[in-house]
């Protein structure tokens, strides 16, 4: 199917905008902006946003859904967009642990595509990059414990926590914890820890995460502390990293190298000298992109070359 029919449901958000950029430039031309009923009406690129509404979205009339809206909005609509024959590609934390539901990296696990039942699951935007990152050590040596830092940009945040940062006056930007907290933890840490558990296959890998947003606009980055389950050079974890899709290796990656960019750049790679099979990096990514948008088109581009979209 060349040119499948296509919605955007969350078209005015950061990551919407950053979808109909990408299906622009990978040349999709059937392709209607969904937005709330605040939004409905105005216009990206001459096109009339529609309001996401039960009645639009489950009339049959498209193929492919990509959703980049609220958990609560994900649960209500995508059911019809489901029933109304669409292939739908949620961006929240809606499906992302349900039982049945494909949870997706395309490099990582691309396969589990074909397991969907209306419904592929795109994963969090620090967990995208990470389990890129995981993968090619663990195929390689196997896998002993994780743990990892975020610096998580505001746009993670969507566009109003963006218009915020740009109104702040310099010098008065700050480091921020700012996600509900269950216990000890918040729950965008237990999202990274449950989703790689999944994406990776590996239920009981041990993970400990902290997560910290940074006055950055675009681009999250992660420090890795890596425990394999025998000892890898971190030459030999360079060239893995350099014959890997989607990978750049580069020796200090930024948030600033990273925005725009669909690669996830790996770099600071190094032994860890407090452990016997450790490893550190530097991992980071646009998260707007390769953490969200991306990752869902290459998701549906797997979908479209491999099975039909029907469910």
């Amino acid at each position: 199917m060349a040119n499948p029919r296509i919605g955007v449901i969350g078209a005015t958000g950061a990551v919407g905008r950053v979808t109909i950029e990408l299906l622009r430039e990978r040349g999709y031309e059937d392709v209607r902006y969904f937005a709330s009923a605040r939004s409905a009406g105005t216009k990206i690129d001459g096109r009339i946003i529609e309001e996401a509404t039960p009645k639009a979205l489950s009339a049959g009339e498209l193929e492919l859904c990509f959703f980049s809206v609220g958990t609560a909005a994900s649960r209500e609509l995508v059911p019809h967009a489901v029933r109304g024959g669409a292939a739908c590609v949620d961006k929240s934390s809606a499906y992302r642990l349900e039982p049945g539901v494909p949870l997706v990296v395309p490099e990582v696990n691309g396969e589990r595509v074909l397991e969907h039942d209306g419904i592929v699951a795109n994963p969090n935007c620090t967990t995208i990059p990470l389990t890129m990152a995981l993968k090619p050590l663990h195929d390689e040596v196997g896998l002993a414990r994780v743990r990892l830092a975020t610096y998580q940009s505001v746009s993670g945040a969507g566009a109003q926590a963006m218009e915020r940062l740009r109104m702040t006056e310099p010098g008065a930007a700050n480091l921020a914890m700012e996600w509900p907290s269950e216990g000890d933890e918040f729950d965008e840490e237990l999202k990274v820890r449950a989703e790689t558990r999944k994406i990776l296959e590996l239920p009981e890998l041990p993970i400990a995460v902290t997560c910290v947003r940074v006055p950055v606009m675009v681009g999250h980055a992660e420090a890795v502390w890596v425990e394999t389950e025998d000892g890898l050079a971190p030459e030999r974890a360079r060239e893995l990293y350099a014959s890997s899709p989607g990978i750049r290796v580069t020796d200090f990656p930024t948030p600033g190298e990273a925005a725009g960019t669909d690669d996830v750049l790996i770099g600071r790679i190094r032994r860890d000298p407090t452990a016997e099979h450790g490893l550190q990096l530097f991992v980071v990514a646009d998260n707007l992109r390769k953490g969200a948008a991306l990752n869902a088109i290459q998701i549906a581009e797997l979908l479209l070359e491999r099975a039909p979209l029907s469910a």
